[in-house]
């Protein structure tokens, strides 16, 4: 036995002289038959190296004997491991204390060795954290990568040095801390420009005292942990006698503050209120690709998200994410609470090893419903929207559609593709939208939004793709009838069926439109993506595999053009809702409604805002805030 560079026991077995080269196979299964002998029923580590001596596969074991003598069995194995033991030539093994230090060892040598038959994170970057420099007596709040120092505090970590530069704008507008060197912080005769936009409070200059720095620094460090509502009440407080000691200068100082602290409040698109540090991990496959979603959430507050991508082989979800767990934490220290989209298979074991790892309790989460759930969900979402942008882009664009065209016939490779979609609730606030594609990708700038304007009864999409179909084309055969602008398409995707496929053909029938390609894309019957199907006039529905490039590129299509539909229809009910709310009230026209929504977020929140805060709302007098409170509220005296 001979010493790791992990401090382990290692058990060097090389493959036994005069072995046949023309059996490699057995070759390697002589290779673990001889190490059987030796191996310990200890737990460990083992390490599969090729004949150059590179790692092939590193693996765990709670019993290293009864786990490596399943490689002797060939045929049971899966094919990916029947190639590693076909070109094992030497077996190592590192004993350890327990399994979950086994699997900690193991994360840690699959990320440095990154041998070729396991799941391998790539991922060389570091992560950015913030550090607050305390041992000066004006504490300093900057973005630092690398080592950890004595005498600084650090939050994280963020997804990216974006995620980072975001909060560190927050604290710097909320809570005036400095973030210069304190080289620059030391020549300093008068304030920067930062004191000057009221995101620093230039301490390097005296403008303010130490103990009032400290008291910025505490509250800075209470907003870290996640104690905001807190911080609000406080300065409301801090806020009201000011201007009850008739320092309005001071007061406004402060309500600025306070309104910092509401825009990065309202900036977070997850809300984690009371669940203090945890990360959302979420797995998407599709193709033999595997994306992982993990979003990073510190003091309940959205520190950014960063994606993965891993090749997952014959691997299903739980295996790839249970590998994913032990690499991602092998040099980021896990948090209390981890939420996942799949459970893995040793989900008590990760859990032990993490907890190792961090000195604590972490606790792995499957949630069903709730928060937590919808938290996961979006995750989920972002994970399968990043590997099909990966796939997208790694497939030659020229390629698809050249396969678009050899799918559907059309004589010759598209330049221009337009998709259709509707979107309604019962019939209220119907659009159809209509987005292009072409050789350069998504052609945003011909994307179009119809607001249905003709008697339609609710619900009636066939009528609704008629309307959009007619004012389309309609103006197309006007502006252009000999098609030199480049404004008509190659192909007309319909996301719907057979029925809206009819309607559209018979409208451009009528229309004397006669060579511009239809198809419709159609969900299948539990509506599974993946299993669509396409309706050509004249030709029997189909589908095309489920791995096909061509297909997951009409998808990208289709789901770009629901993604538009379902915004355009989002915008439009919203502006329906502000104008039955906030456009009959007398007096209060656009410039005040829009400082009306800035402050309370929404129209409802404006309704059932209580007259003292509508008063305090800045740009809205006395006179005014009665009014609208008044309007809201007709049993009330409007002044």
């Amino acid at each position: 036995m001979s010493q790791d560079e992990n401090g382990g026991a290692v058990a060097p077995l090389e493959a036994p002289a005069g072995s046949s080269p023309d059996a490699p196979v057995m070759q390697g299964v002589r290779v673990i038959e001889t190490a059987l002998a030796t191996l310990p029923h200890s737990p460990g580590v083992y390490r599969m190296l090729d004949a150059k001596g590179d790692a092939l596969y590193v693996g765990k074991a709670r019993a290293l004997k009864k786990r490596v003598v399943a490689y002797t069995q060939i045929a049971r194995l899966p094919e990916r491991l029947r190639r590693m033991v076909h070109e094992t030539r030497s077996l190592e093994v590192i004993t350890t204390a327990s399994e979950a230090e086994a699997l900690l060892l193991e994360a840690n040598l699959i990320k440095k060795l990154r041998p070729r038959y396991n799941i391998v994170l790539r991922d060389d970057k570091s992560y950015p954290w913030l550090v607050l420099t305390e041992d000066h007596p004006y504490p300093q709040i900057t973005k630092h990568r690398g080592e950890r120092r004595k005498g600084a505090s650090y939050w994280g970590p963020f997804a990216s040095a974006w995620a980072v530069n975001q909060t560190l704008t927050a604290l710097q507008r909320v809570f005036l801390l400095r973030s210069c060197r304190d080289t620059v912080f030391d020549s300093r005769d008068r304030p920067c420009l930062l004191f000057q936009i009221r995101r620093c409070s230039a301490p390097c200059v005296e403008r303010i005292s130490k103990e009032d720095y400290a008291g910025l620094v505490a509250e800075a460090k209470q907003f870290l942990s996640g104690e905001t509502p807190s911080i609000q009440k406080a300065l409301a407080k801090e806020m009201e006698e000011a201007a009850e000691r008739l320092e309005f200068e001071r007061a406004a100082a402060i309500r600025d503050r306070i309104r910092g602290l509401t825009h990065v409040q309202g900036r977070d698109r997850i809300n984690m209120e009371g669940l203090g540090d945890a990360d959302v991990v979420a797995l998407h496959q599709m193709a033999g690709q595997s994306c992982v979603q993990v979003f990073f959430f510190r003091g309940g507050r959205n520190n950014g998200n960063r994606p993965f991508f891993l090749s997952k082989g014959d691997q299903g979800p739980e295996e790839v994410m249970g590998a994913f767990l032990g690499q991602l934490y092998d040099d980021l220290p896990p948090p209390p609470l981890v939420l996942l989209s799949h459970t893995p298979p040793e989900q008590e074991l990760i859990a032990e090893a993490l907890s190792i790892k961090a000195g604590r309790k972490v606790e792995l989460h499957r949630p069903q419903r709730g928060d937590k759930r919808a938290a996961v969900e979006h995750a989920e979402t972002n994970a399968r929207e990043a590997l099909e942008r990966k796939m997208a882009e790694g497939t030659a664009q020229e390629a698809l559609l050249q396969g678009v065209a050899r799918v559907f016939e059309l004589p010759a490779t598209p330049e221009r593709i337009e998709v259709y979609d509707n979107s309604h609730i019962q019939g209220s606030n119907a659009y159809g939208v209509m987005v292009a594609g072409g050789p350069s990708g998504f052609l945003k700038q011909a994307y179009r939004k119809f607001s249905i304007r003709g008697d339609i009864k609710p619900g009636d999409d066939f009528a609704m793709m008629r309307e959009v179909f007619e004012r389309r084309f309609g103006r197309a055969l006007k502006e252009d009838p000999e098609r030199a602008g480049g404004s008509w398409p190659d192909l007309v995707l319909i996301d719907g069926g057979l029925g809206q496929l009819n309607a559209v053909r018979d409208l451009f029938a009528e229309m004397g439109v006669h060579d511009v390609p239809l198809v419709a894309i159609a969900k299948g019957v539990d509506r599974d993506a993946g299993r669509e199907w396409f309706h050509q006039p004249g030709k029997p529905p189909f589908q095309l595999p489920p791995r096909d490039p061509v297909l997951y590129y009409l998808q990208r299509l289709r789901d770009e053009a629901h993604r538009f539909a379902i915004t355009t229809h989002r915008a439009g009910r919203s502006k329906s809702l502000v104008k039955s709310e906030l456009d009959d009230i007398p007096g209060v026209g656009s410039a005040l409604k829009r400082k009306l929504l800035n402050h309370f977020g929404s129209a409802r929140g404006v309704r059932n805002a209580a007259l003292p805060d509508l008063e305090n709302t800045p740009g809205i007098g006395p006179s005014v805030a009665r009014k609208i409170y008044g309007h809201f509220h007709p049993g009330t005296s409007d002044g």
